[in-house]
């Protein structure tokens, strides 16, 4: 990894941290110079404890090293939620990769909780967040008054987004005025995944009903809006997920009888699309932008971690993409689960693709605050404040988490890439090892996906591995997906660890 130390002024701007400083020093006491010298406090992103607390814990992974907690305290959880809850992996604490249960014992994040933590518990580079605190610099602002840090933040993602480099400020300016079509230029600033992606739906939607009566007619107003998402194998709606809201779990097969009503009613249709299926999408693109119908947006992941790690091919979202283009239907790239975790923070810029809505979240605030954000363009922008808006989606602590996260990535691009490969490379060794079991690696580096025979050998590989205290997890209950063991190691994994995770699989597929 690259060596990065960074200040509140290398990140936000000497112009505003003196101004911060001022008020600060008045509300704390504090002299103006005490003040000014925290802005300028350089904090070492990966420094030398944290290295070496790794070392020592990756050593005794599943050892009970603490005391833990044996207190009983079961909340007040649903039944659903306590149905799935495992009291002894619960964190009491956890530095990079690893988590300490409250049973005391080291366990390896394998699956970085769940996508949230691409750099890991405790990251070093996050305690300029604590100075923030210290200086006093509100978190809560309102949709009214955007803070200077979100304003900056804002700046930052349109830059890395169109793949700008710091130094071209005008090539930014550009970007910014632009009224061009597909230029992602604009951002809002929201709470969840789910409602970042709900925003884009609202804004597929605002093409063919108004948002309310001070809207003029819409562009296809009296046709039946059409959402494309990806279908599973066997042609119902469980391989495409897009959050919680009542209309993206209509997409995935919930609520059948109210979409039920939603369709009669011809309110809108979902139609799914072949997993890499050019000529499905091509058929469905020409069968839906005809008669009564109009297809209204194309939503996907590029790897569909919620159903086996399946990824899409660069051709066949190359393909979509220009049918999509060439009938006026926007796109969607939900990069919720795959943003961060790639050189260049962006998976879609890999694939060379330049959808009209860009989703972002988890990775990208490293686990700190809830905090996602829709990117979109001119042509996209066709809602009122009121029709997106999420009240406290503007704060700033949660942007700043952003900017560190970023800092991070961008300086230590190479080290990301190069471990990510590393992983792929040692899990197709692994794949033709134990043909016998495995069958294919999915996913796209450290976004990895091993799929098995049967259910009841992936069922048993990952209970060894959790016995092991290794943090990852079995998918298969979707409708025929290959059963499959899904891993996300954080982005900080170095070789060393990606060989113990290894051996731990080795040992765990000799049970077998």
């Amino acid at each position: 990894m690259i060596k990065t130390e960074r200040s509140l002024c290398n990140l936000l701007g000497i112009d505003y941290c003196n101004a911060v400083a001022e008020v600060s020093s008045f509300i704390s006491g504090l002299s103006l110079d005490e003040v000014i010298k925290k802005t300028q406090s350089k904090i070492e992103f990966v420094d030398k404890p944290f290295i070496e607390k790794q070392e020592y814990l990756k050593n005794h992974i599943g050892e009970k090293l603490f005391k833990g907690l044996d207190t009983a305290n079961p909340g007040a959880p649903t039944d659903a939620f306590k149905n799935a809850f495992k009291k002894n992996m619960t964190p009491l604490g956890g530095i990079g990769a690893f988590r300490i249960g409250e049973d005391g014992k080291v366990y390896l994040a394998a699956k970085s909780e769940h996508y949230h933590v691409p750099l890991g518990h405790n990251f070093p580079g996050y305690r300029l967040m604590q100075i923030a605190r210290e200086l006093g610099i509100p978190n809560a602002t309102h949709n009214n008054t955007r803070g200077y840090i979100t304003r900056t933040l804002e700046r930052e993602l349109i830059r890395t987004v169109n793949g700008r480099s710091r130094s071209d400020q005008a090539s930014l300016q550009e970007i910014l005025d632009s009224k061009e079509k597909r230029v992602l230029n604009r951002v809002i600033n929201l709470e969840t995944g789910s409602l970042a992606v709900e925003a884009g739906v609202k804004m597929m939607l605002a093409r063919f009903y108004r948002l309310d009566k001070t809207y003029s007619e819409p562009k296809y107003s009296g046709k039946v809006p059409v959402f494309f998402v990806m279908s599973d194998n066997n042609g119902g709606f469980e391989a495409n997920y897009h959050g919680t809201t009542i209309i993206t779990q209509t997409f995935r097969g919930m609520w059948p009888e109210l979409y039920k009503s939603f369709e009669e009613n011809e309110q809108y249709k979902v139609v799914g699309v072949g997993i890499n299926d050019i000529e499905d999408f091509k058929s469905k693109v020409k069968t839906y932008n005809s008669g009564k119908y109009k297809t209204a947006g194309f939503l996907h992941e590029i790897i569909l971690m919620n159903y086996g790690g399946i990824r899409l091919t660069q051709d066949y979202l190359s393909a979509v993409y220009k049918m999509c283009h060439e009938t006026d239907t926007f796109v969607l790239c939900d990069e919720i689960q795959s943003c961060m975790w790639y050189r260049g923070m962006f998976l879609h810029r890999h694939y060379n693709l330049d959808p009209d809505f860009v989703i972002l979240g988890k990775g990208f605030p490293g686990g700190e605050y809830p905090a996602s954000r829709i990117i979109t363009t001119y042509e996209a922008d066709c809602l009122n404040q009121f029709g997106a808006l999420v009240t406290n989606g503007q704060e700033e602590l949660a942007s700043l988490a952003y900017l560190i996260t970023m800092e991070f990535a961008q300086a230590n691009g190479d080290f990301i890439e190069e471990s990510g490969n590393y992983l792929q490379l040692q899990l197709n060794s692994l794949c033709k090892q134990y043909k016998n079991i495995i069958t294919k690696i999915e996913g796209l580096g450290h976004l990895s996906a091993i799929h098995f025979k049967s259910v009841d050998d992936t069922i048993k590989f990952v209970k060894a591995m959790n016995s092991m205290c290794v943090d990852i997890s079995a998918q298969t209950y979707k409708a025929n997906c290959p059963p499959a063991a899904l891993l996300k190691p954080p982005i900080i994994t170095d070789n060393n660890l990606i060989d113990i995770i290894i051996e731990k699989m080795k040992t765990a597929l000799n049970t077998l």
